[in-house]
């Protein structure tokens, strides 16, 4: 492990918009990119990234609108728009090929971006992220029956998890007890006081747009069987959103993957990162060289 104090906090002006990003590790080091999930910024991986950034490089922005990135009211906020921002923003780091790692949203963005750009994919880290309509947890029911019926009350409902205590439930999901303890609010206090309502509107479209990424769902899985990325699951299965067949569907498509599930649930980074840091380090170790 390199120290703490070996990851940087850096801004870049693209397209007239400010981004935040973290980066650990040698800059001629193969690299990991890290997109974050919902409801969450880079600092998702605030305390993964020192254990690798002696071997590797580690990016993680923070997705316009979220975190300490600008919120510019000229983009598209959706799926889309993220998977450009991705293509852009590695661009301008210079970052022409990578290992994915793939979490919550994050995972269909990522995916989007791998569709366009198959070449730059190294490899994939798949952690908690679905792509399969048939395996959805039941915590997916109160957006499924807004996605038979999208009226604006319905709209105003998925709204409330748009808050502190919504976030929360978004961060505790179903883990055990035990297991909850060791998920620190300061992820729900930090993330709720960066929502301004401009974000929380934004936000609640991206929920709402879920909708039209289940459609996508085939296309994911298509580009995992026509182009068979070595790839890494790692999932934990105490997870209301995508339980422990969320990730054994992956096999479907990806035969040859590595698939560990975890004694954990949908932030493992929060409560088995000695268990993801370890596994992340044997994979990319075992597909090395990852071009650069």
């Amino acid at each position: 492990m390199v120290s703490a104090d070996s990851v940087t906090h850096r801004f870049v002006e693209l397209n007239g918009i400010s981004i935040f990003y973290r980066e650990a590790g040698p800059p001629n080091a193969p690299t990991v990119l890290l997109p974050h999930g919902y409801p969450c910024s880079s600092y998702e991986f605030r305390n993964f990234m020192p254990f690798l950034a002696d071997r590797y490089r580690l990016i993680a922005p923070d997705f316009p609108g979220c975190g300490y990135s600008d919120t510019p009211d000229d983009f598209a906020y959706n799926f889309d728009g993220y998977a450009d921002f991705l293509d852009r923003f590695t661009s301008r780091l210079g970052v022409d090929r990578f290992a994915l790692y793939l979490h919550d949203f994050g995972s269909q963005i990522g995916l989007r971006l791998a569709i366009r750009r198959p070449d730059r994919i190294a490899a994939l880290i798949i952690q908690n992220g679905d792509i399969y309509e048939d395996e959805m947890g039941p915590k997916y029911a109160s957006l499924q029956q807004y996605f038979r019926n999208p009226t604006p009350e319905g709209r105003v409902k998925l709204g409330e998890a748009v808050s502190e205590e919504g976030y929360r439930d978004e961060y505790l999901n179903d883990v055990r007890s035990e297991l909850a303890e060791r998920i620190s609010p300061d992820l729900w206090k930090l993330h709720w006081s960066l929502t301004t309502p401009r974000r929380r509107e934004i936000f609640i479209g991206l929920i709402a747009g879920l909708r039209e990424n289940i459609a996508w769902f085939p296309r994911y899985q298509s580009y995992l069987r026509d182009h068979q990325p070595p790839t890494l699951i790692v999932w934990g299965p105490q997870d209301g959103f995508m339980p422990e067949a969320s990730a054994r569907a992956y096999r479907r498509d990806l035969p040859n993957a590595e698939l560990h599930l975890l004694d954990g649930g949908h932030w493992l980074l929060e409560t088995n990162l000695p268990e993801v840091v370890s596994l992340t380090r044997g994979f990319l170790s075992r597909i090395e060289p990852i071009a650069r």
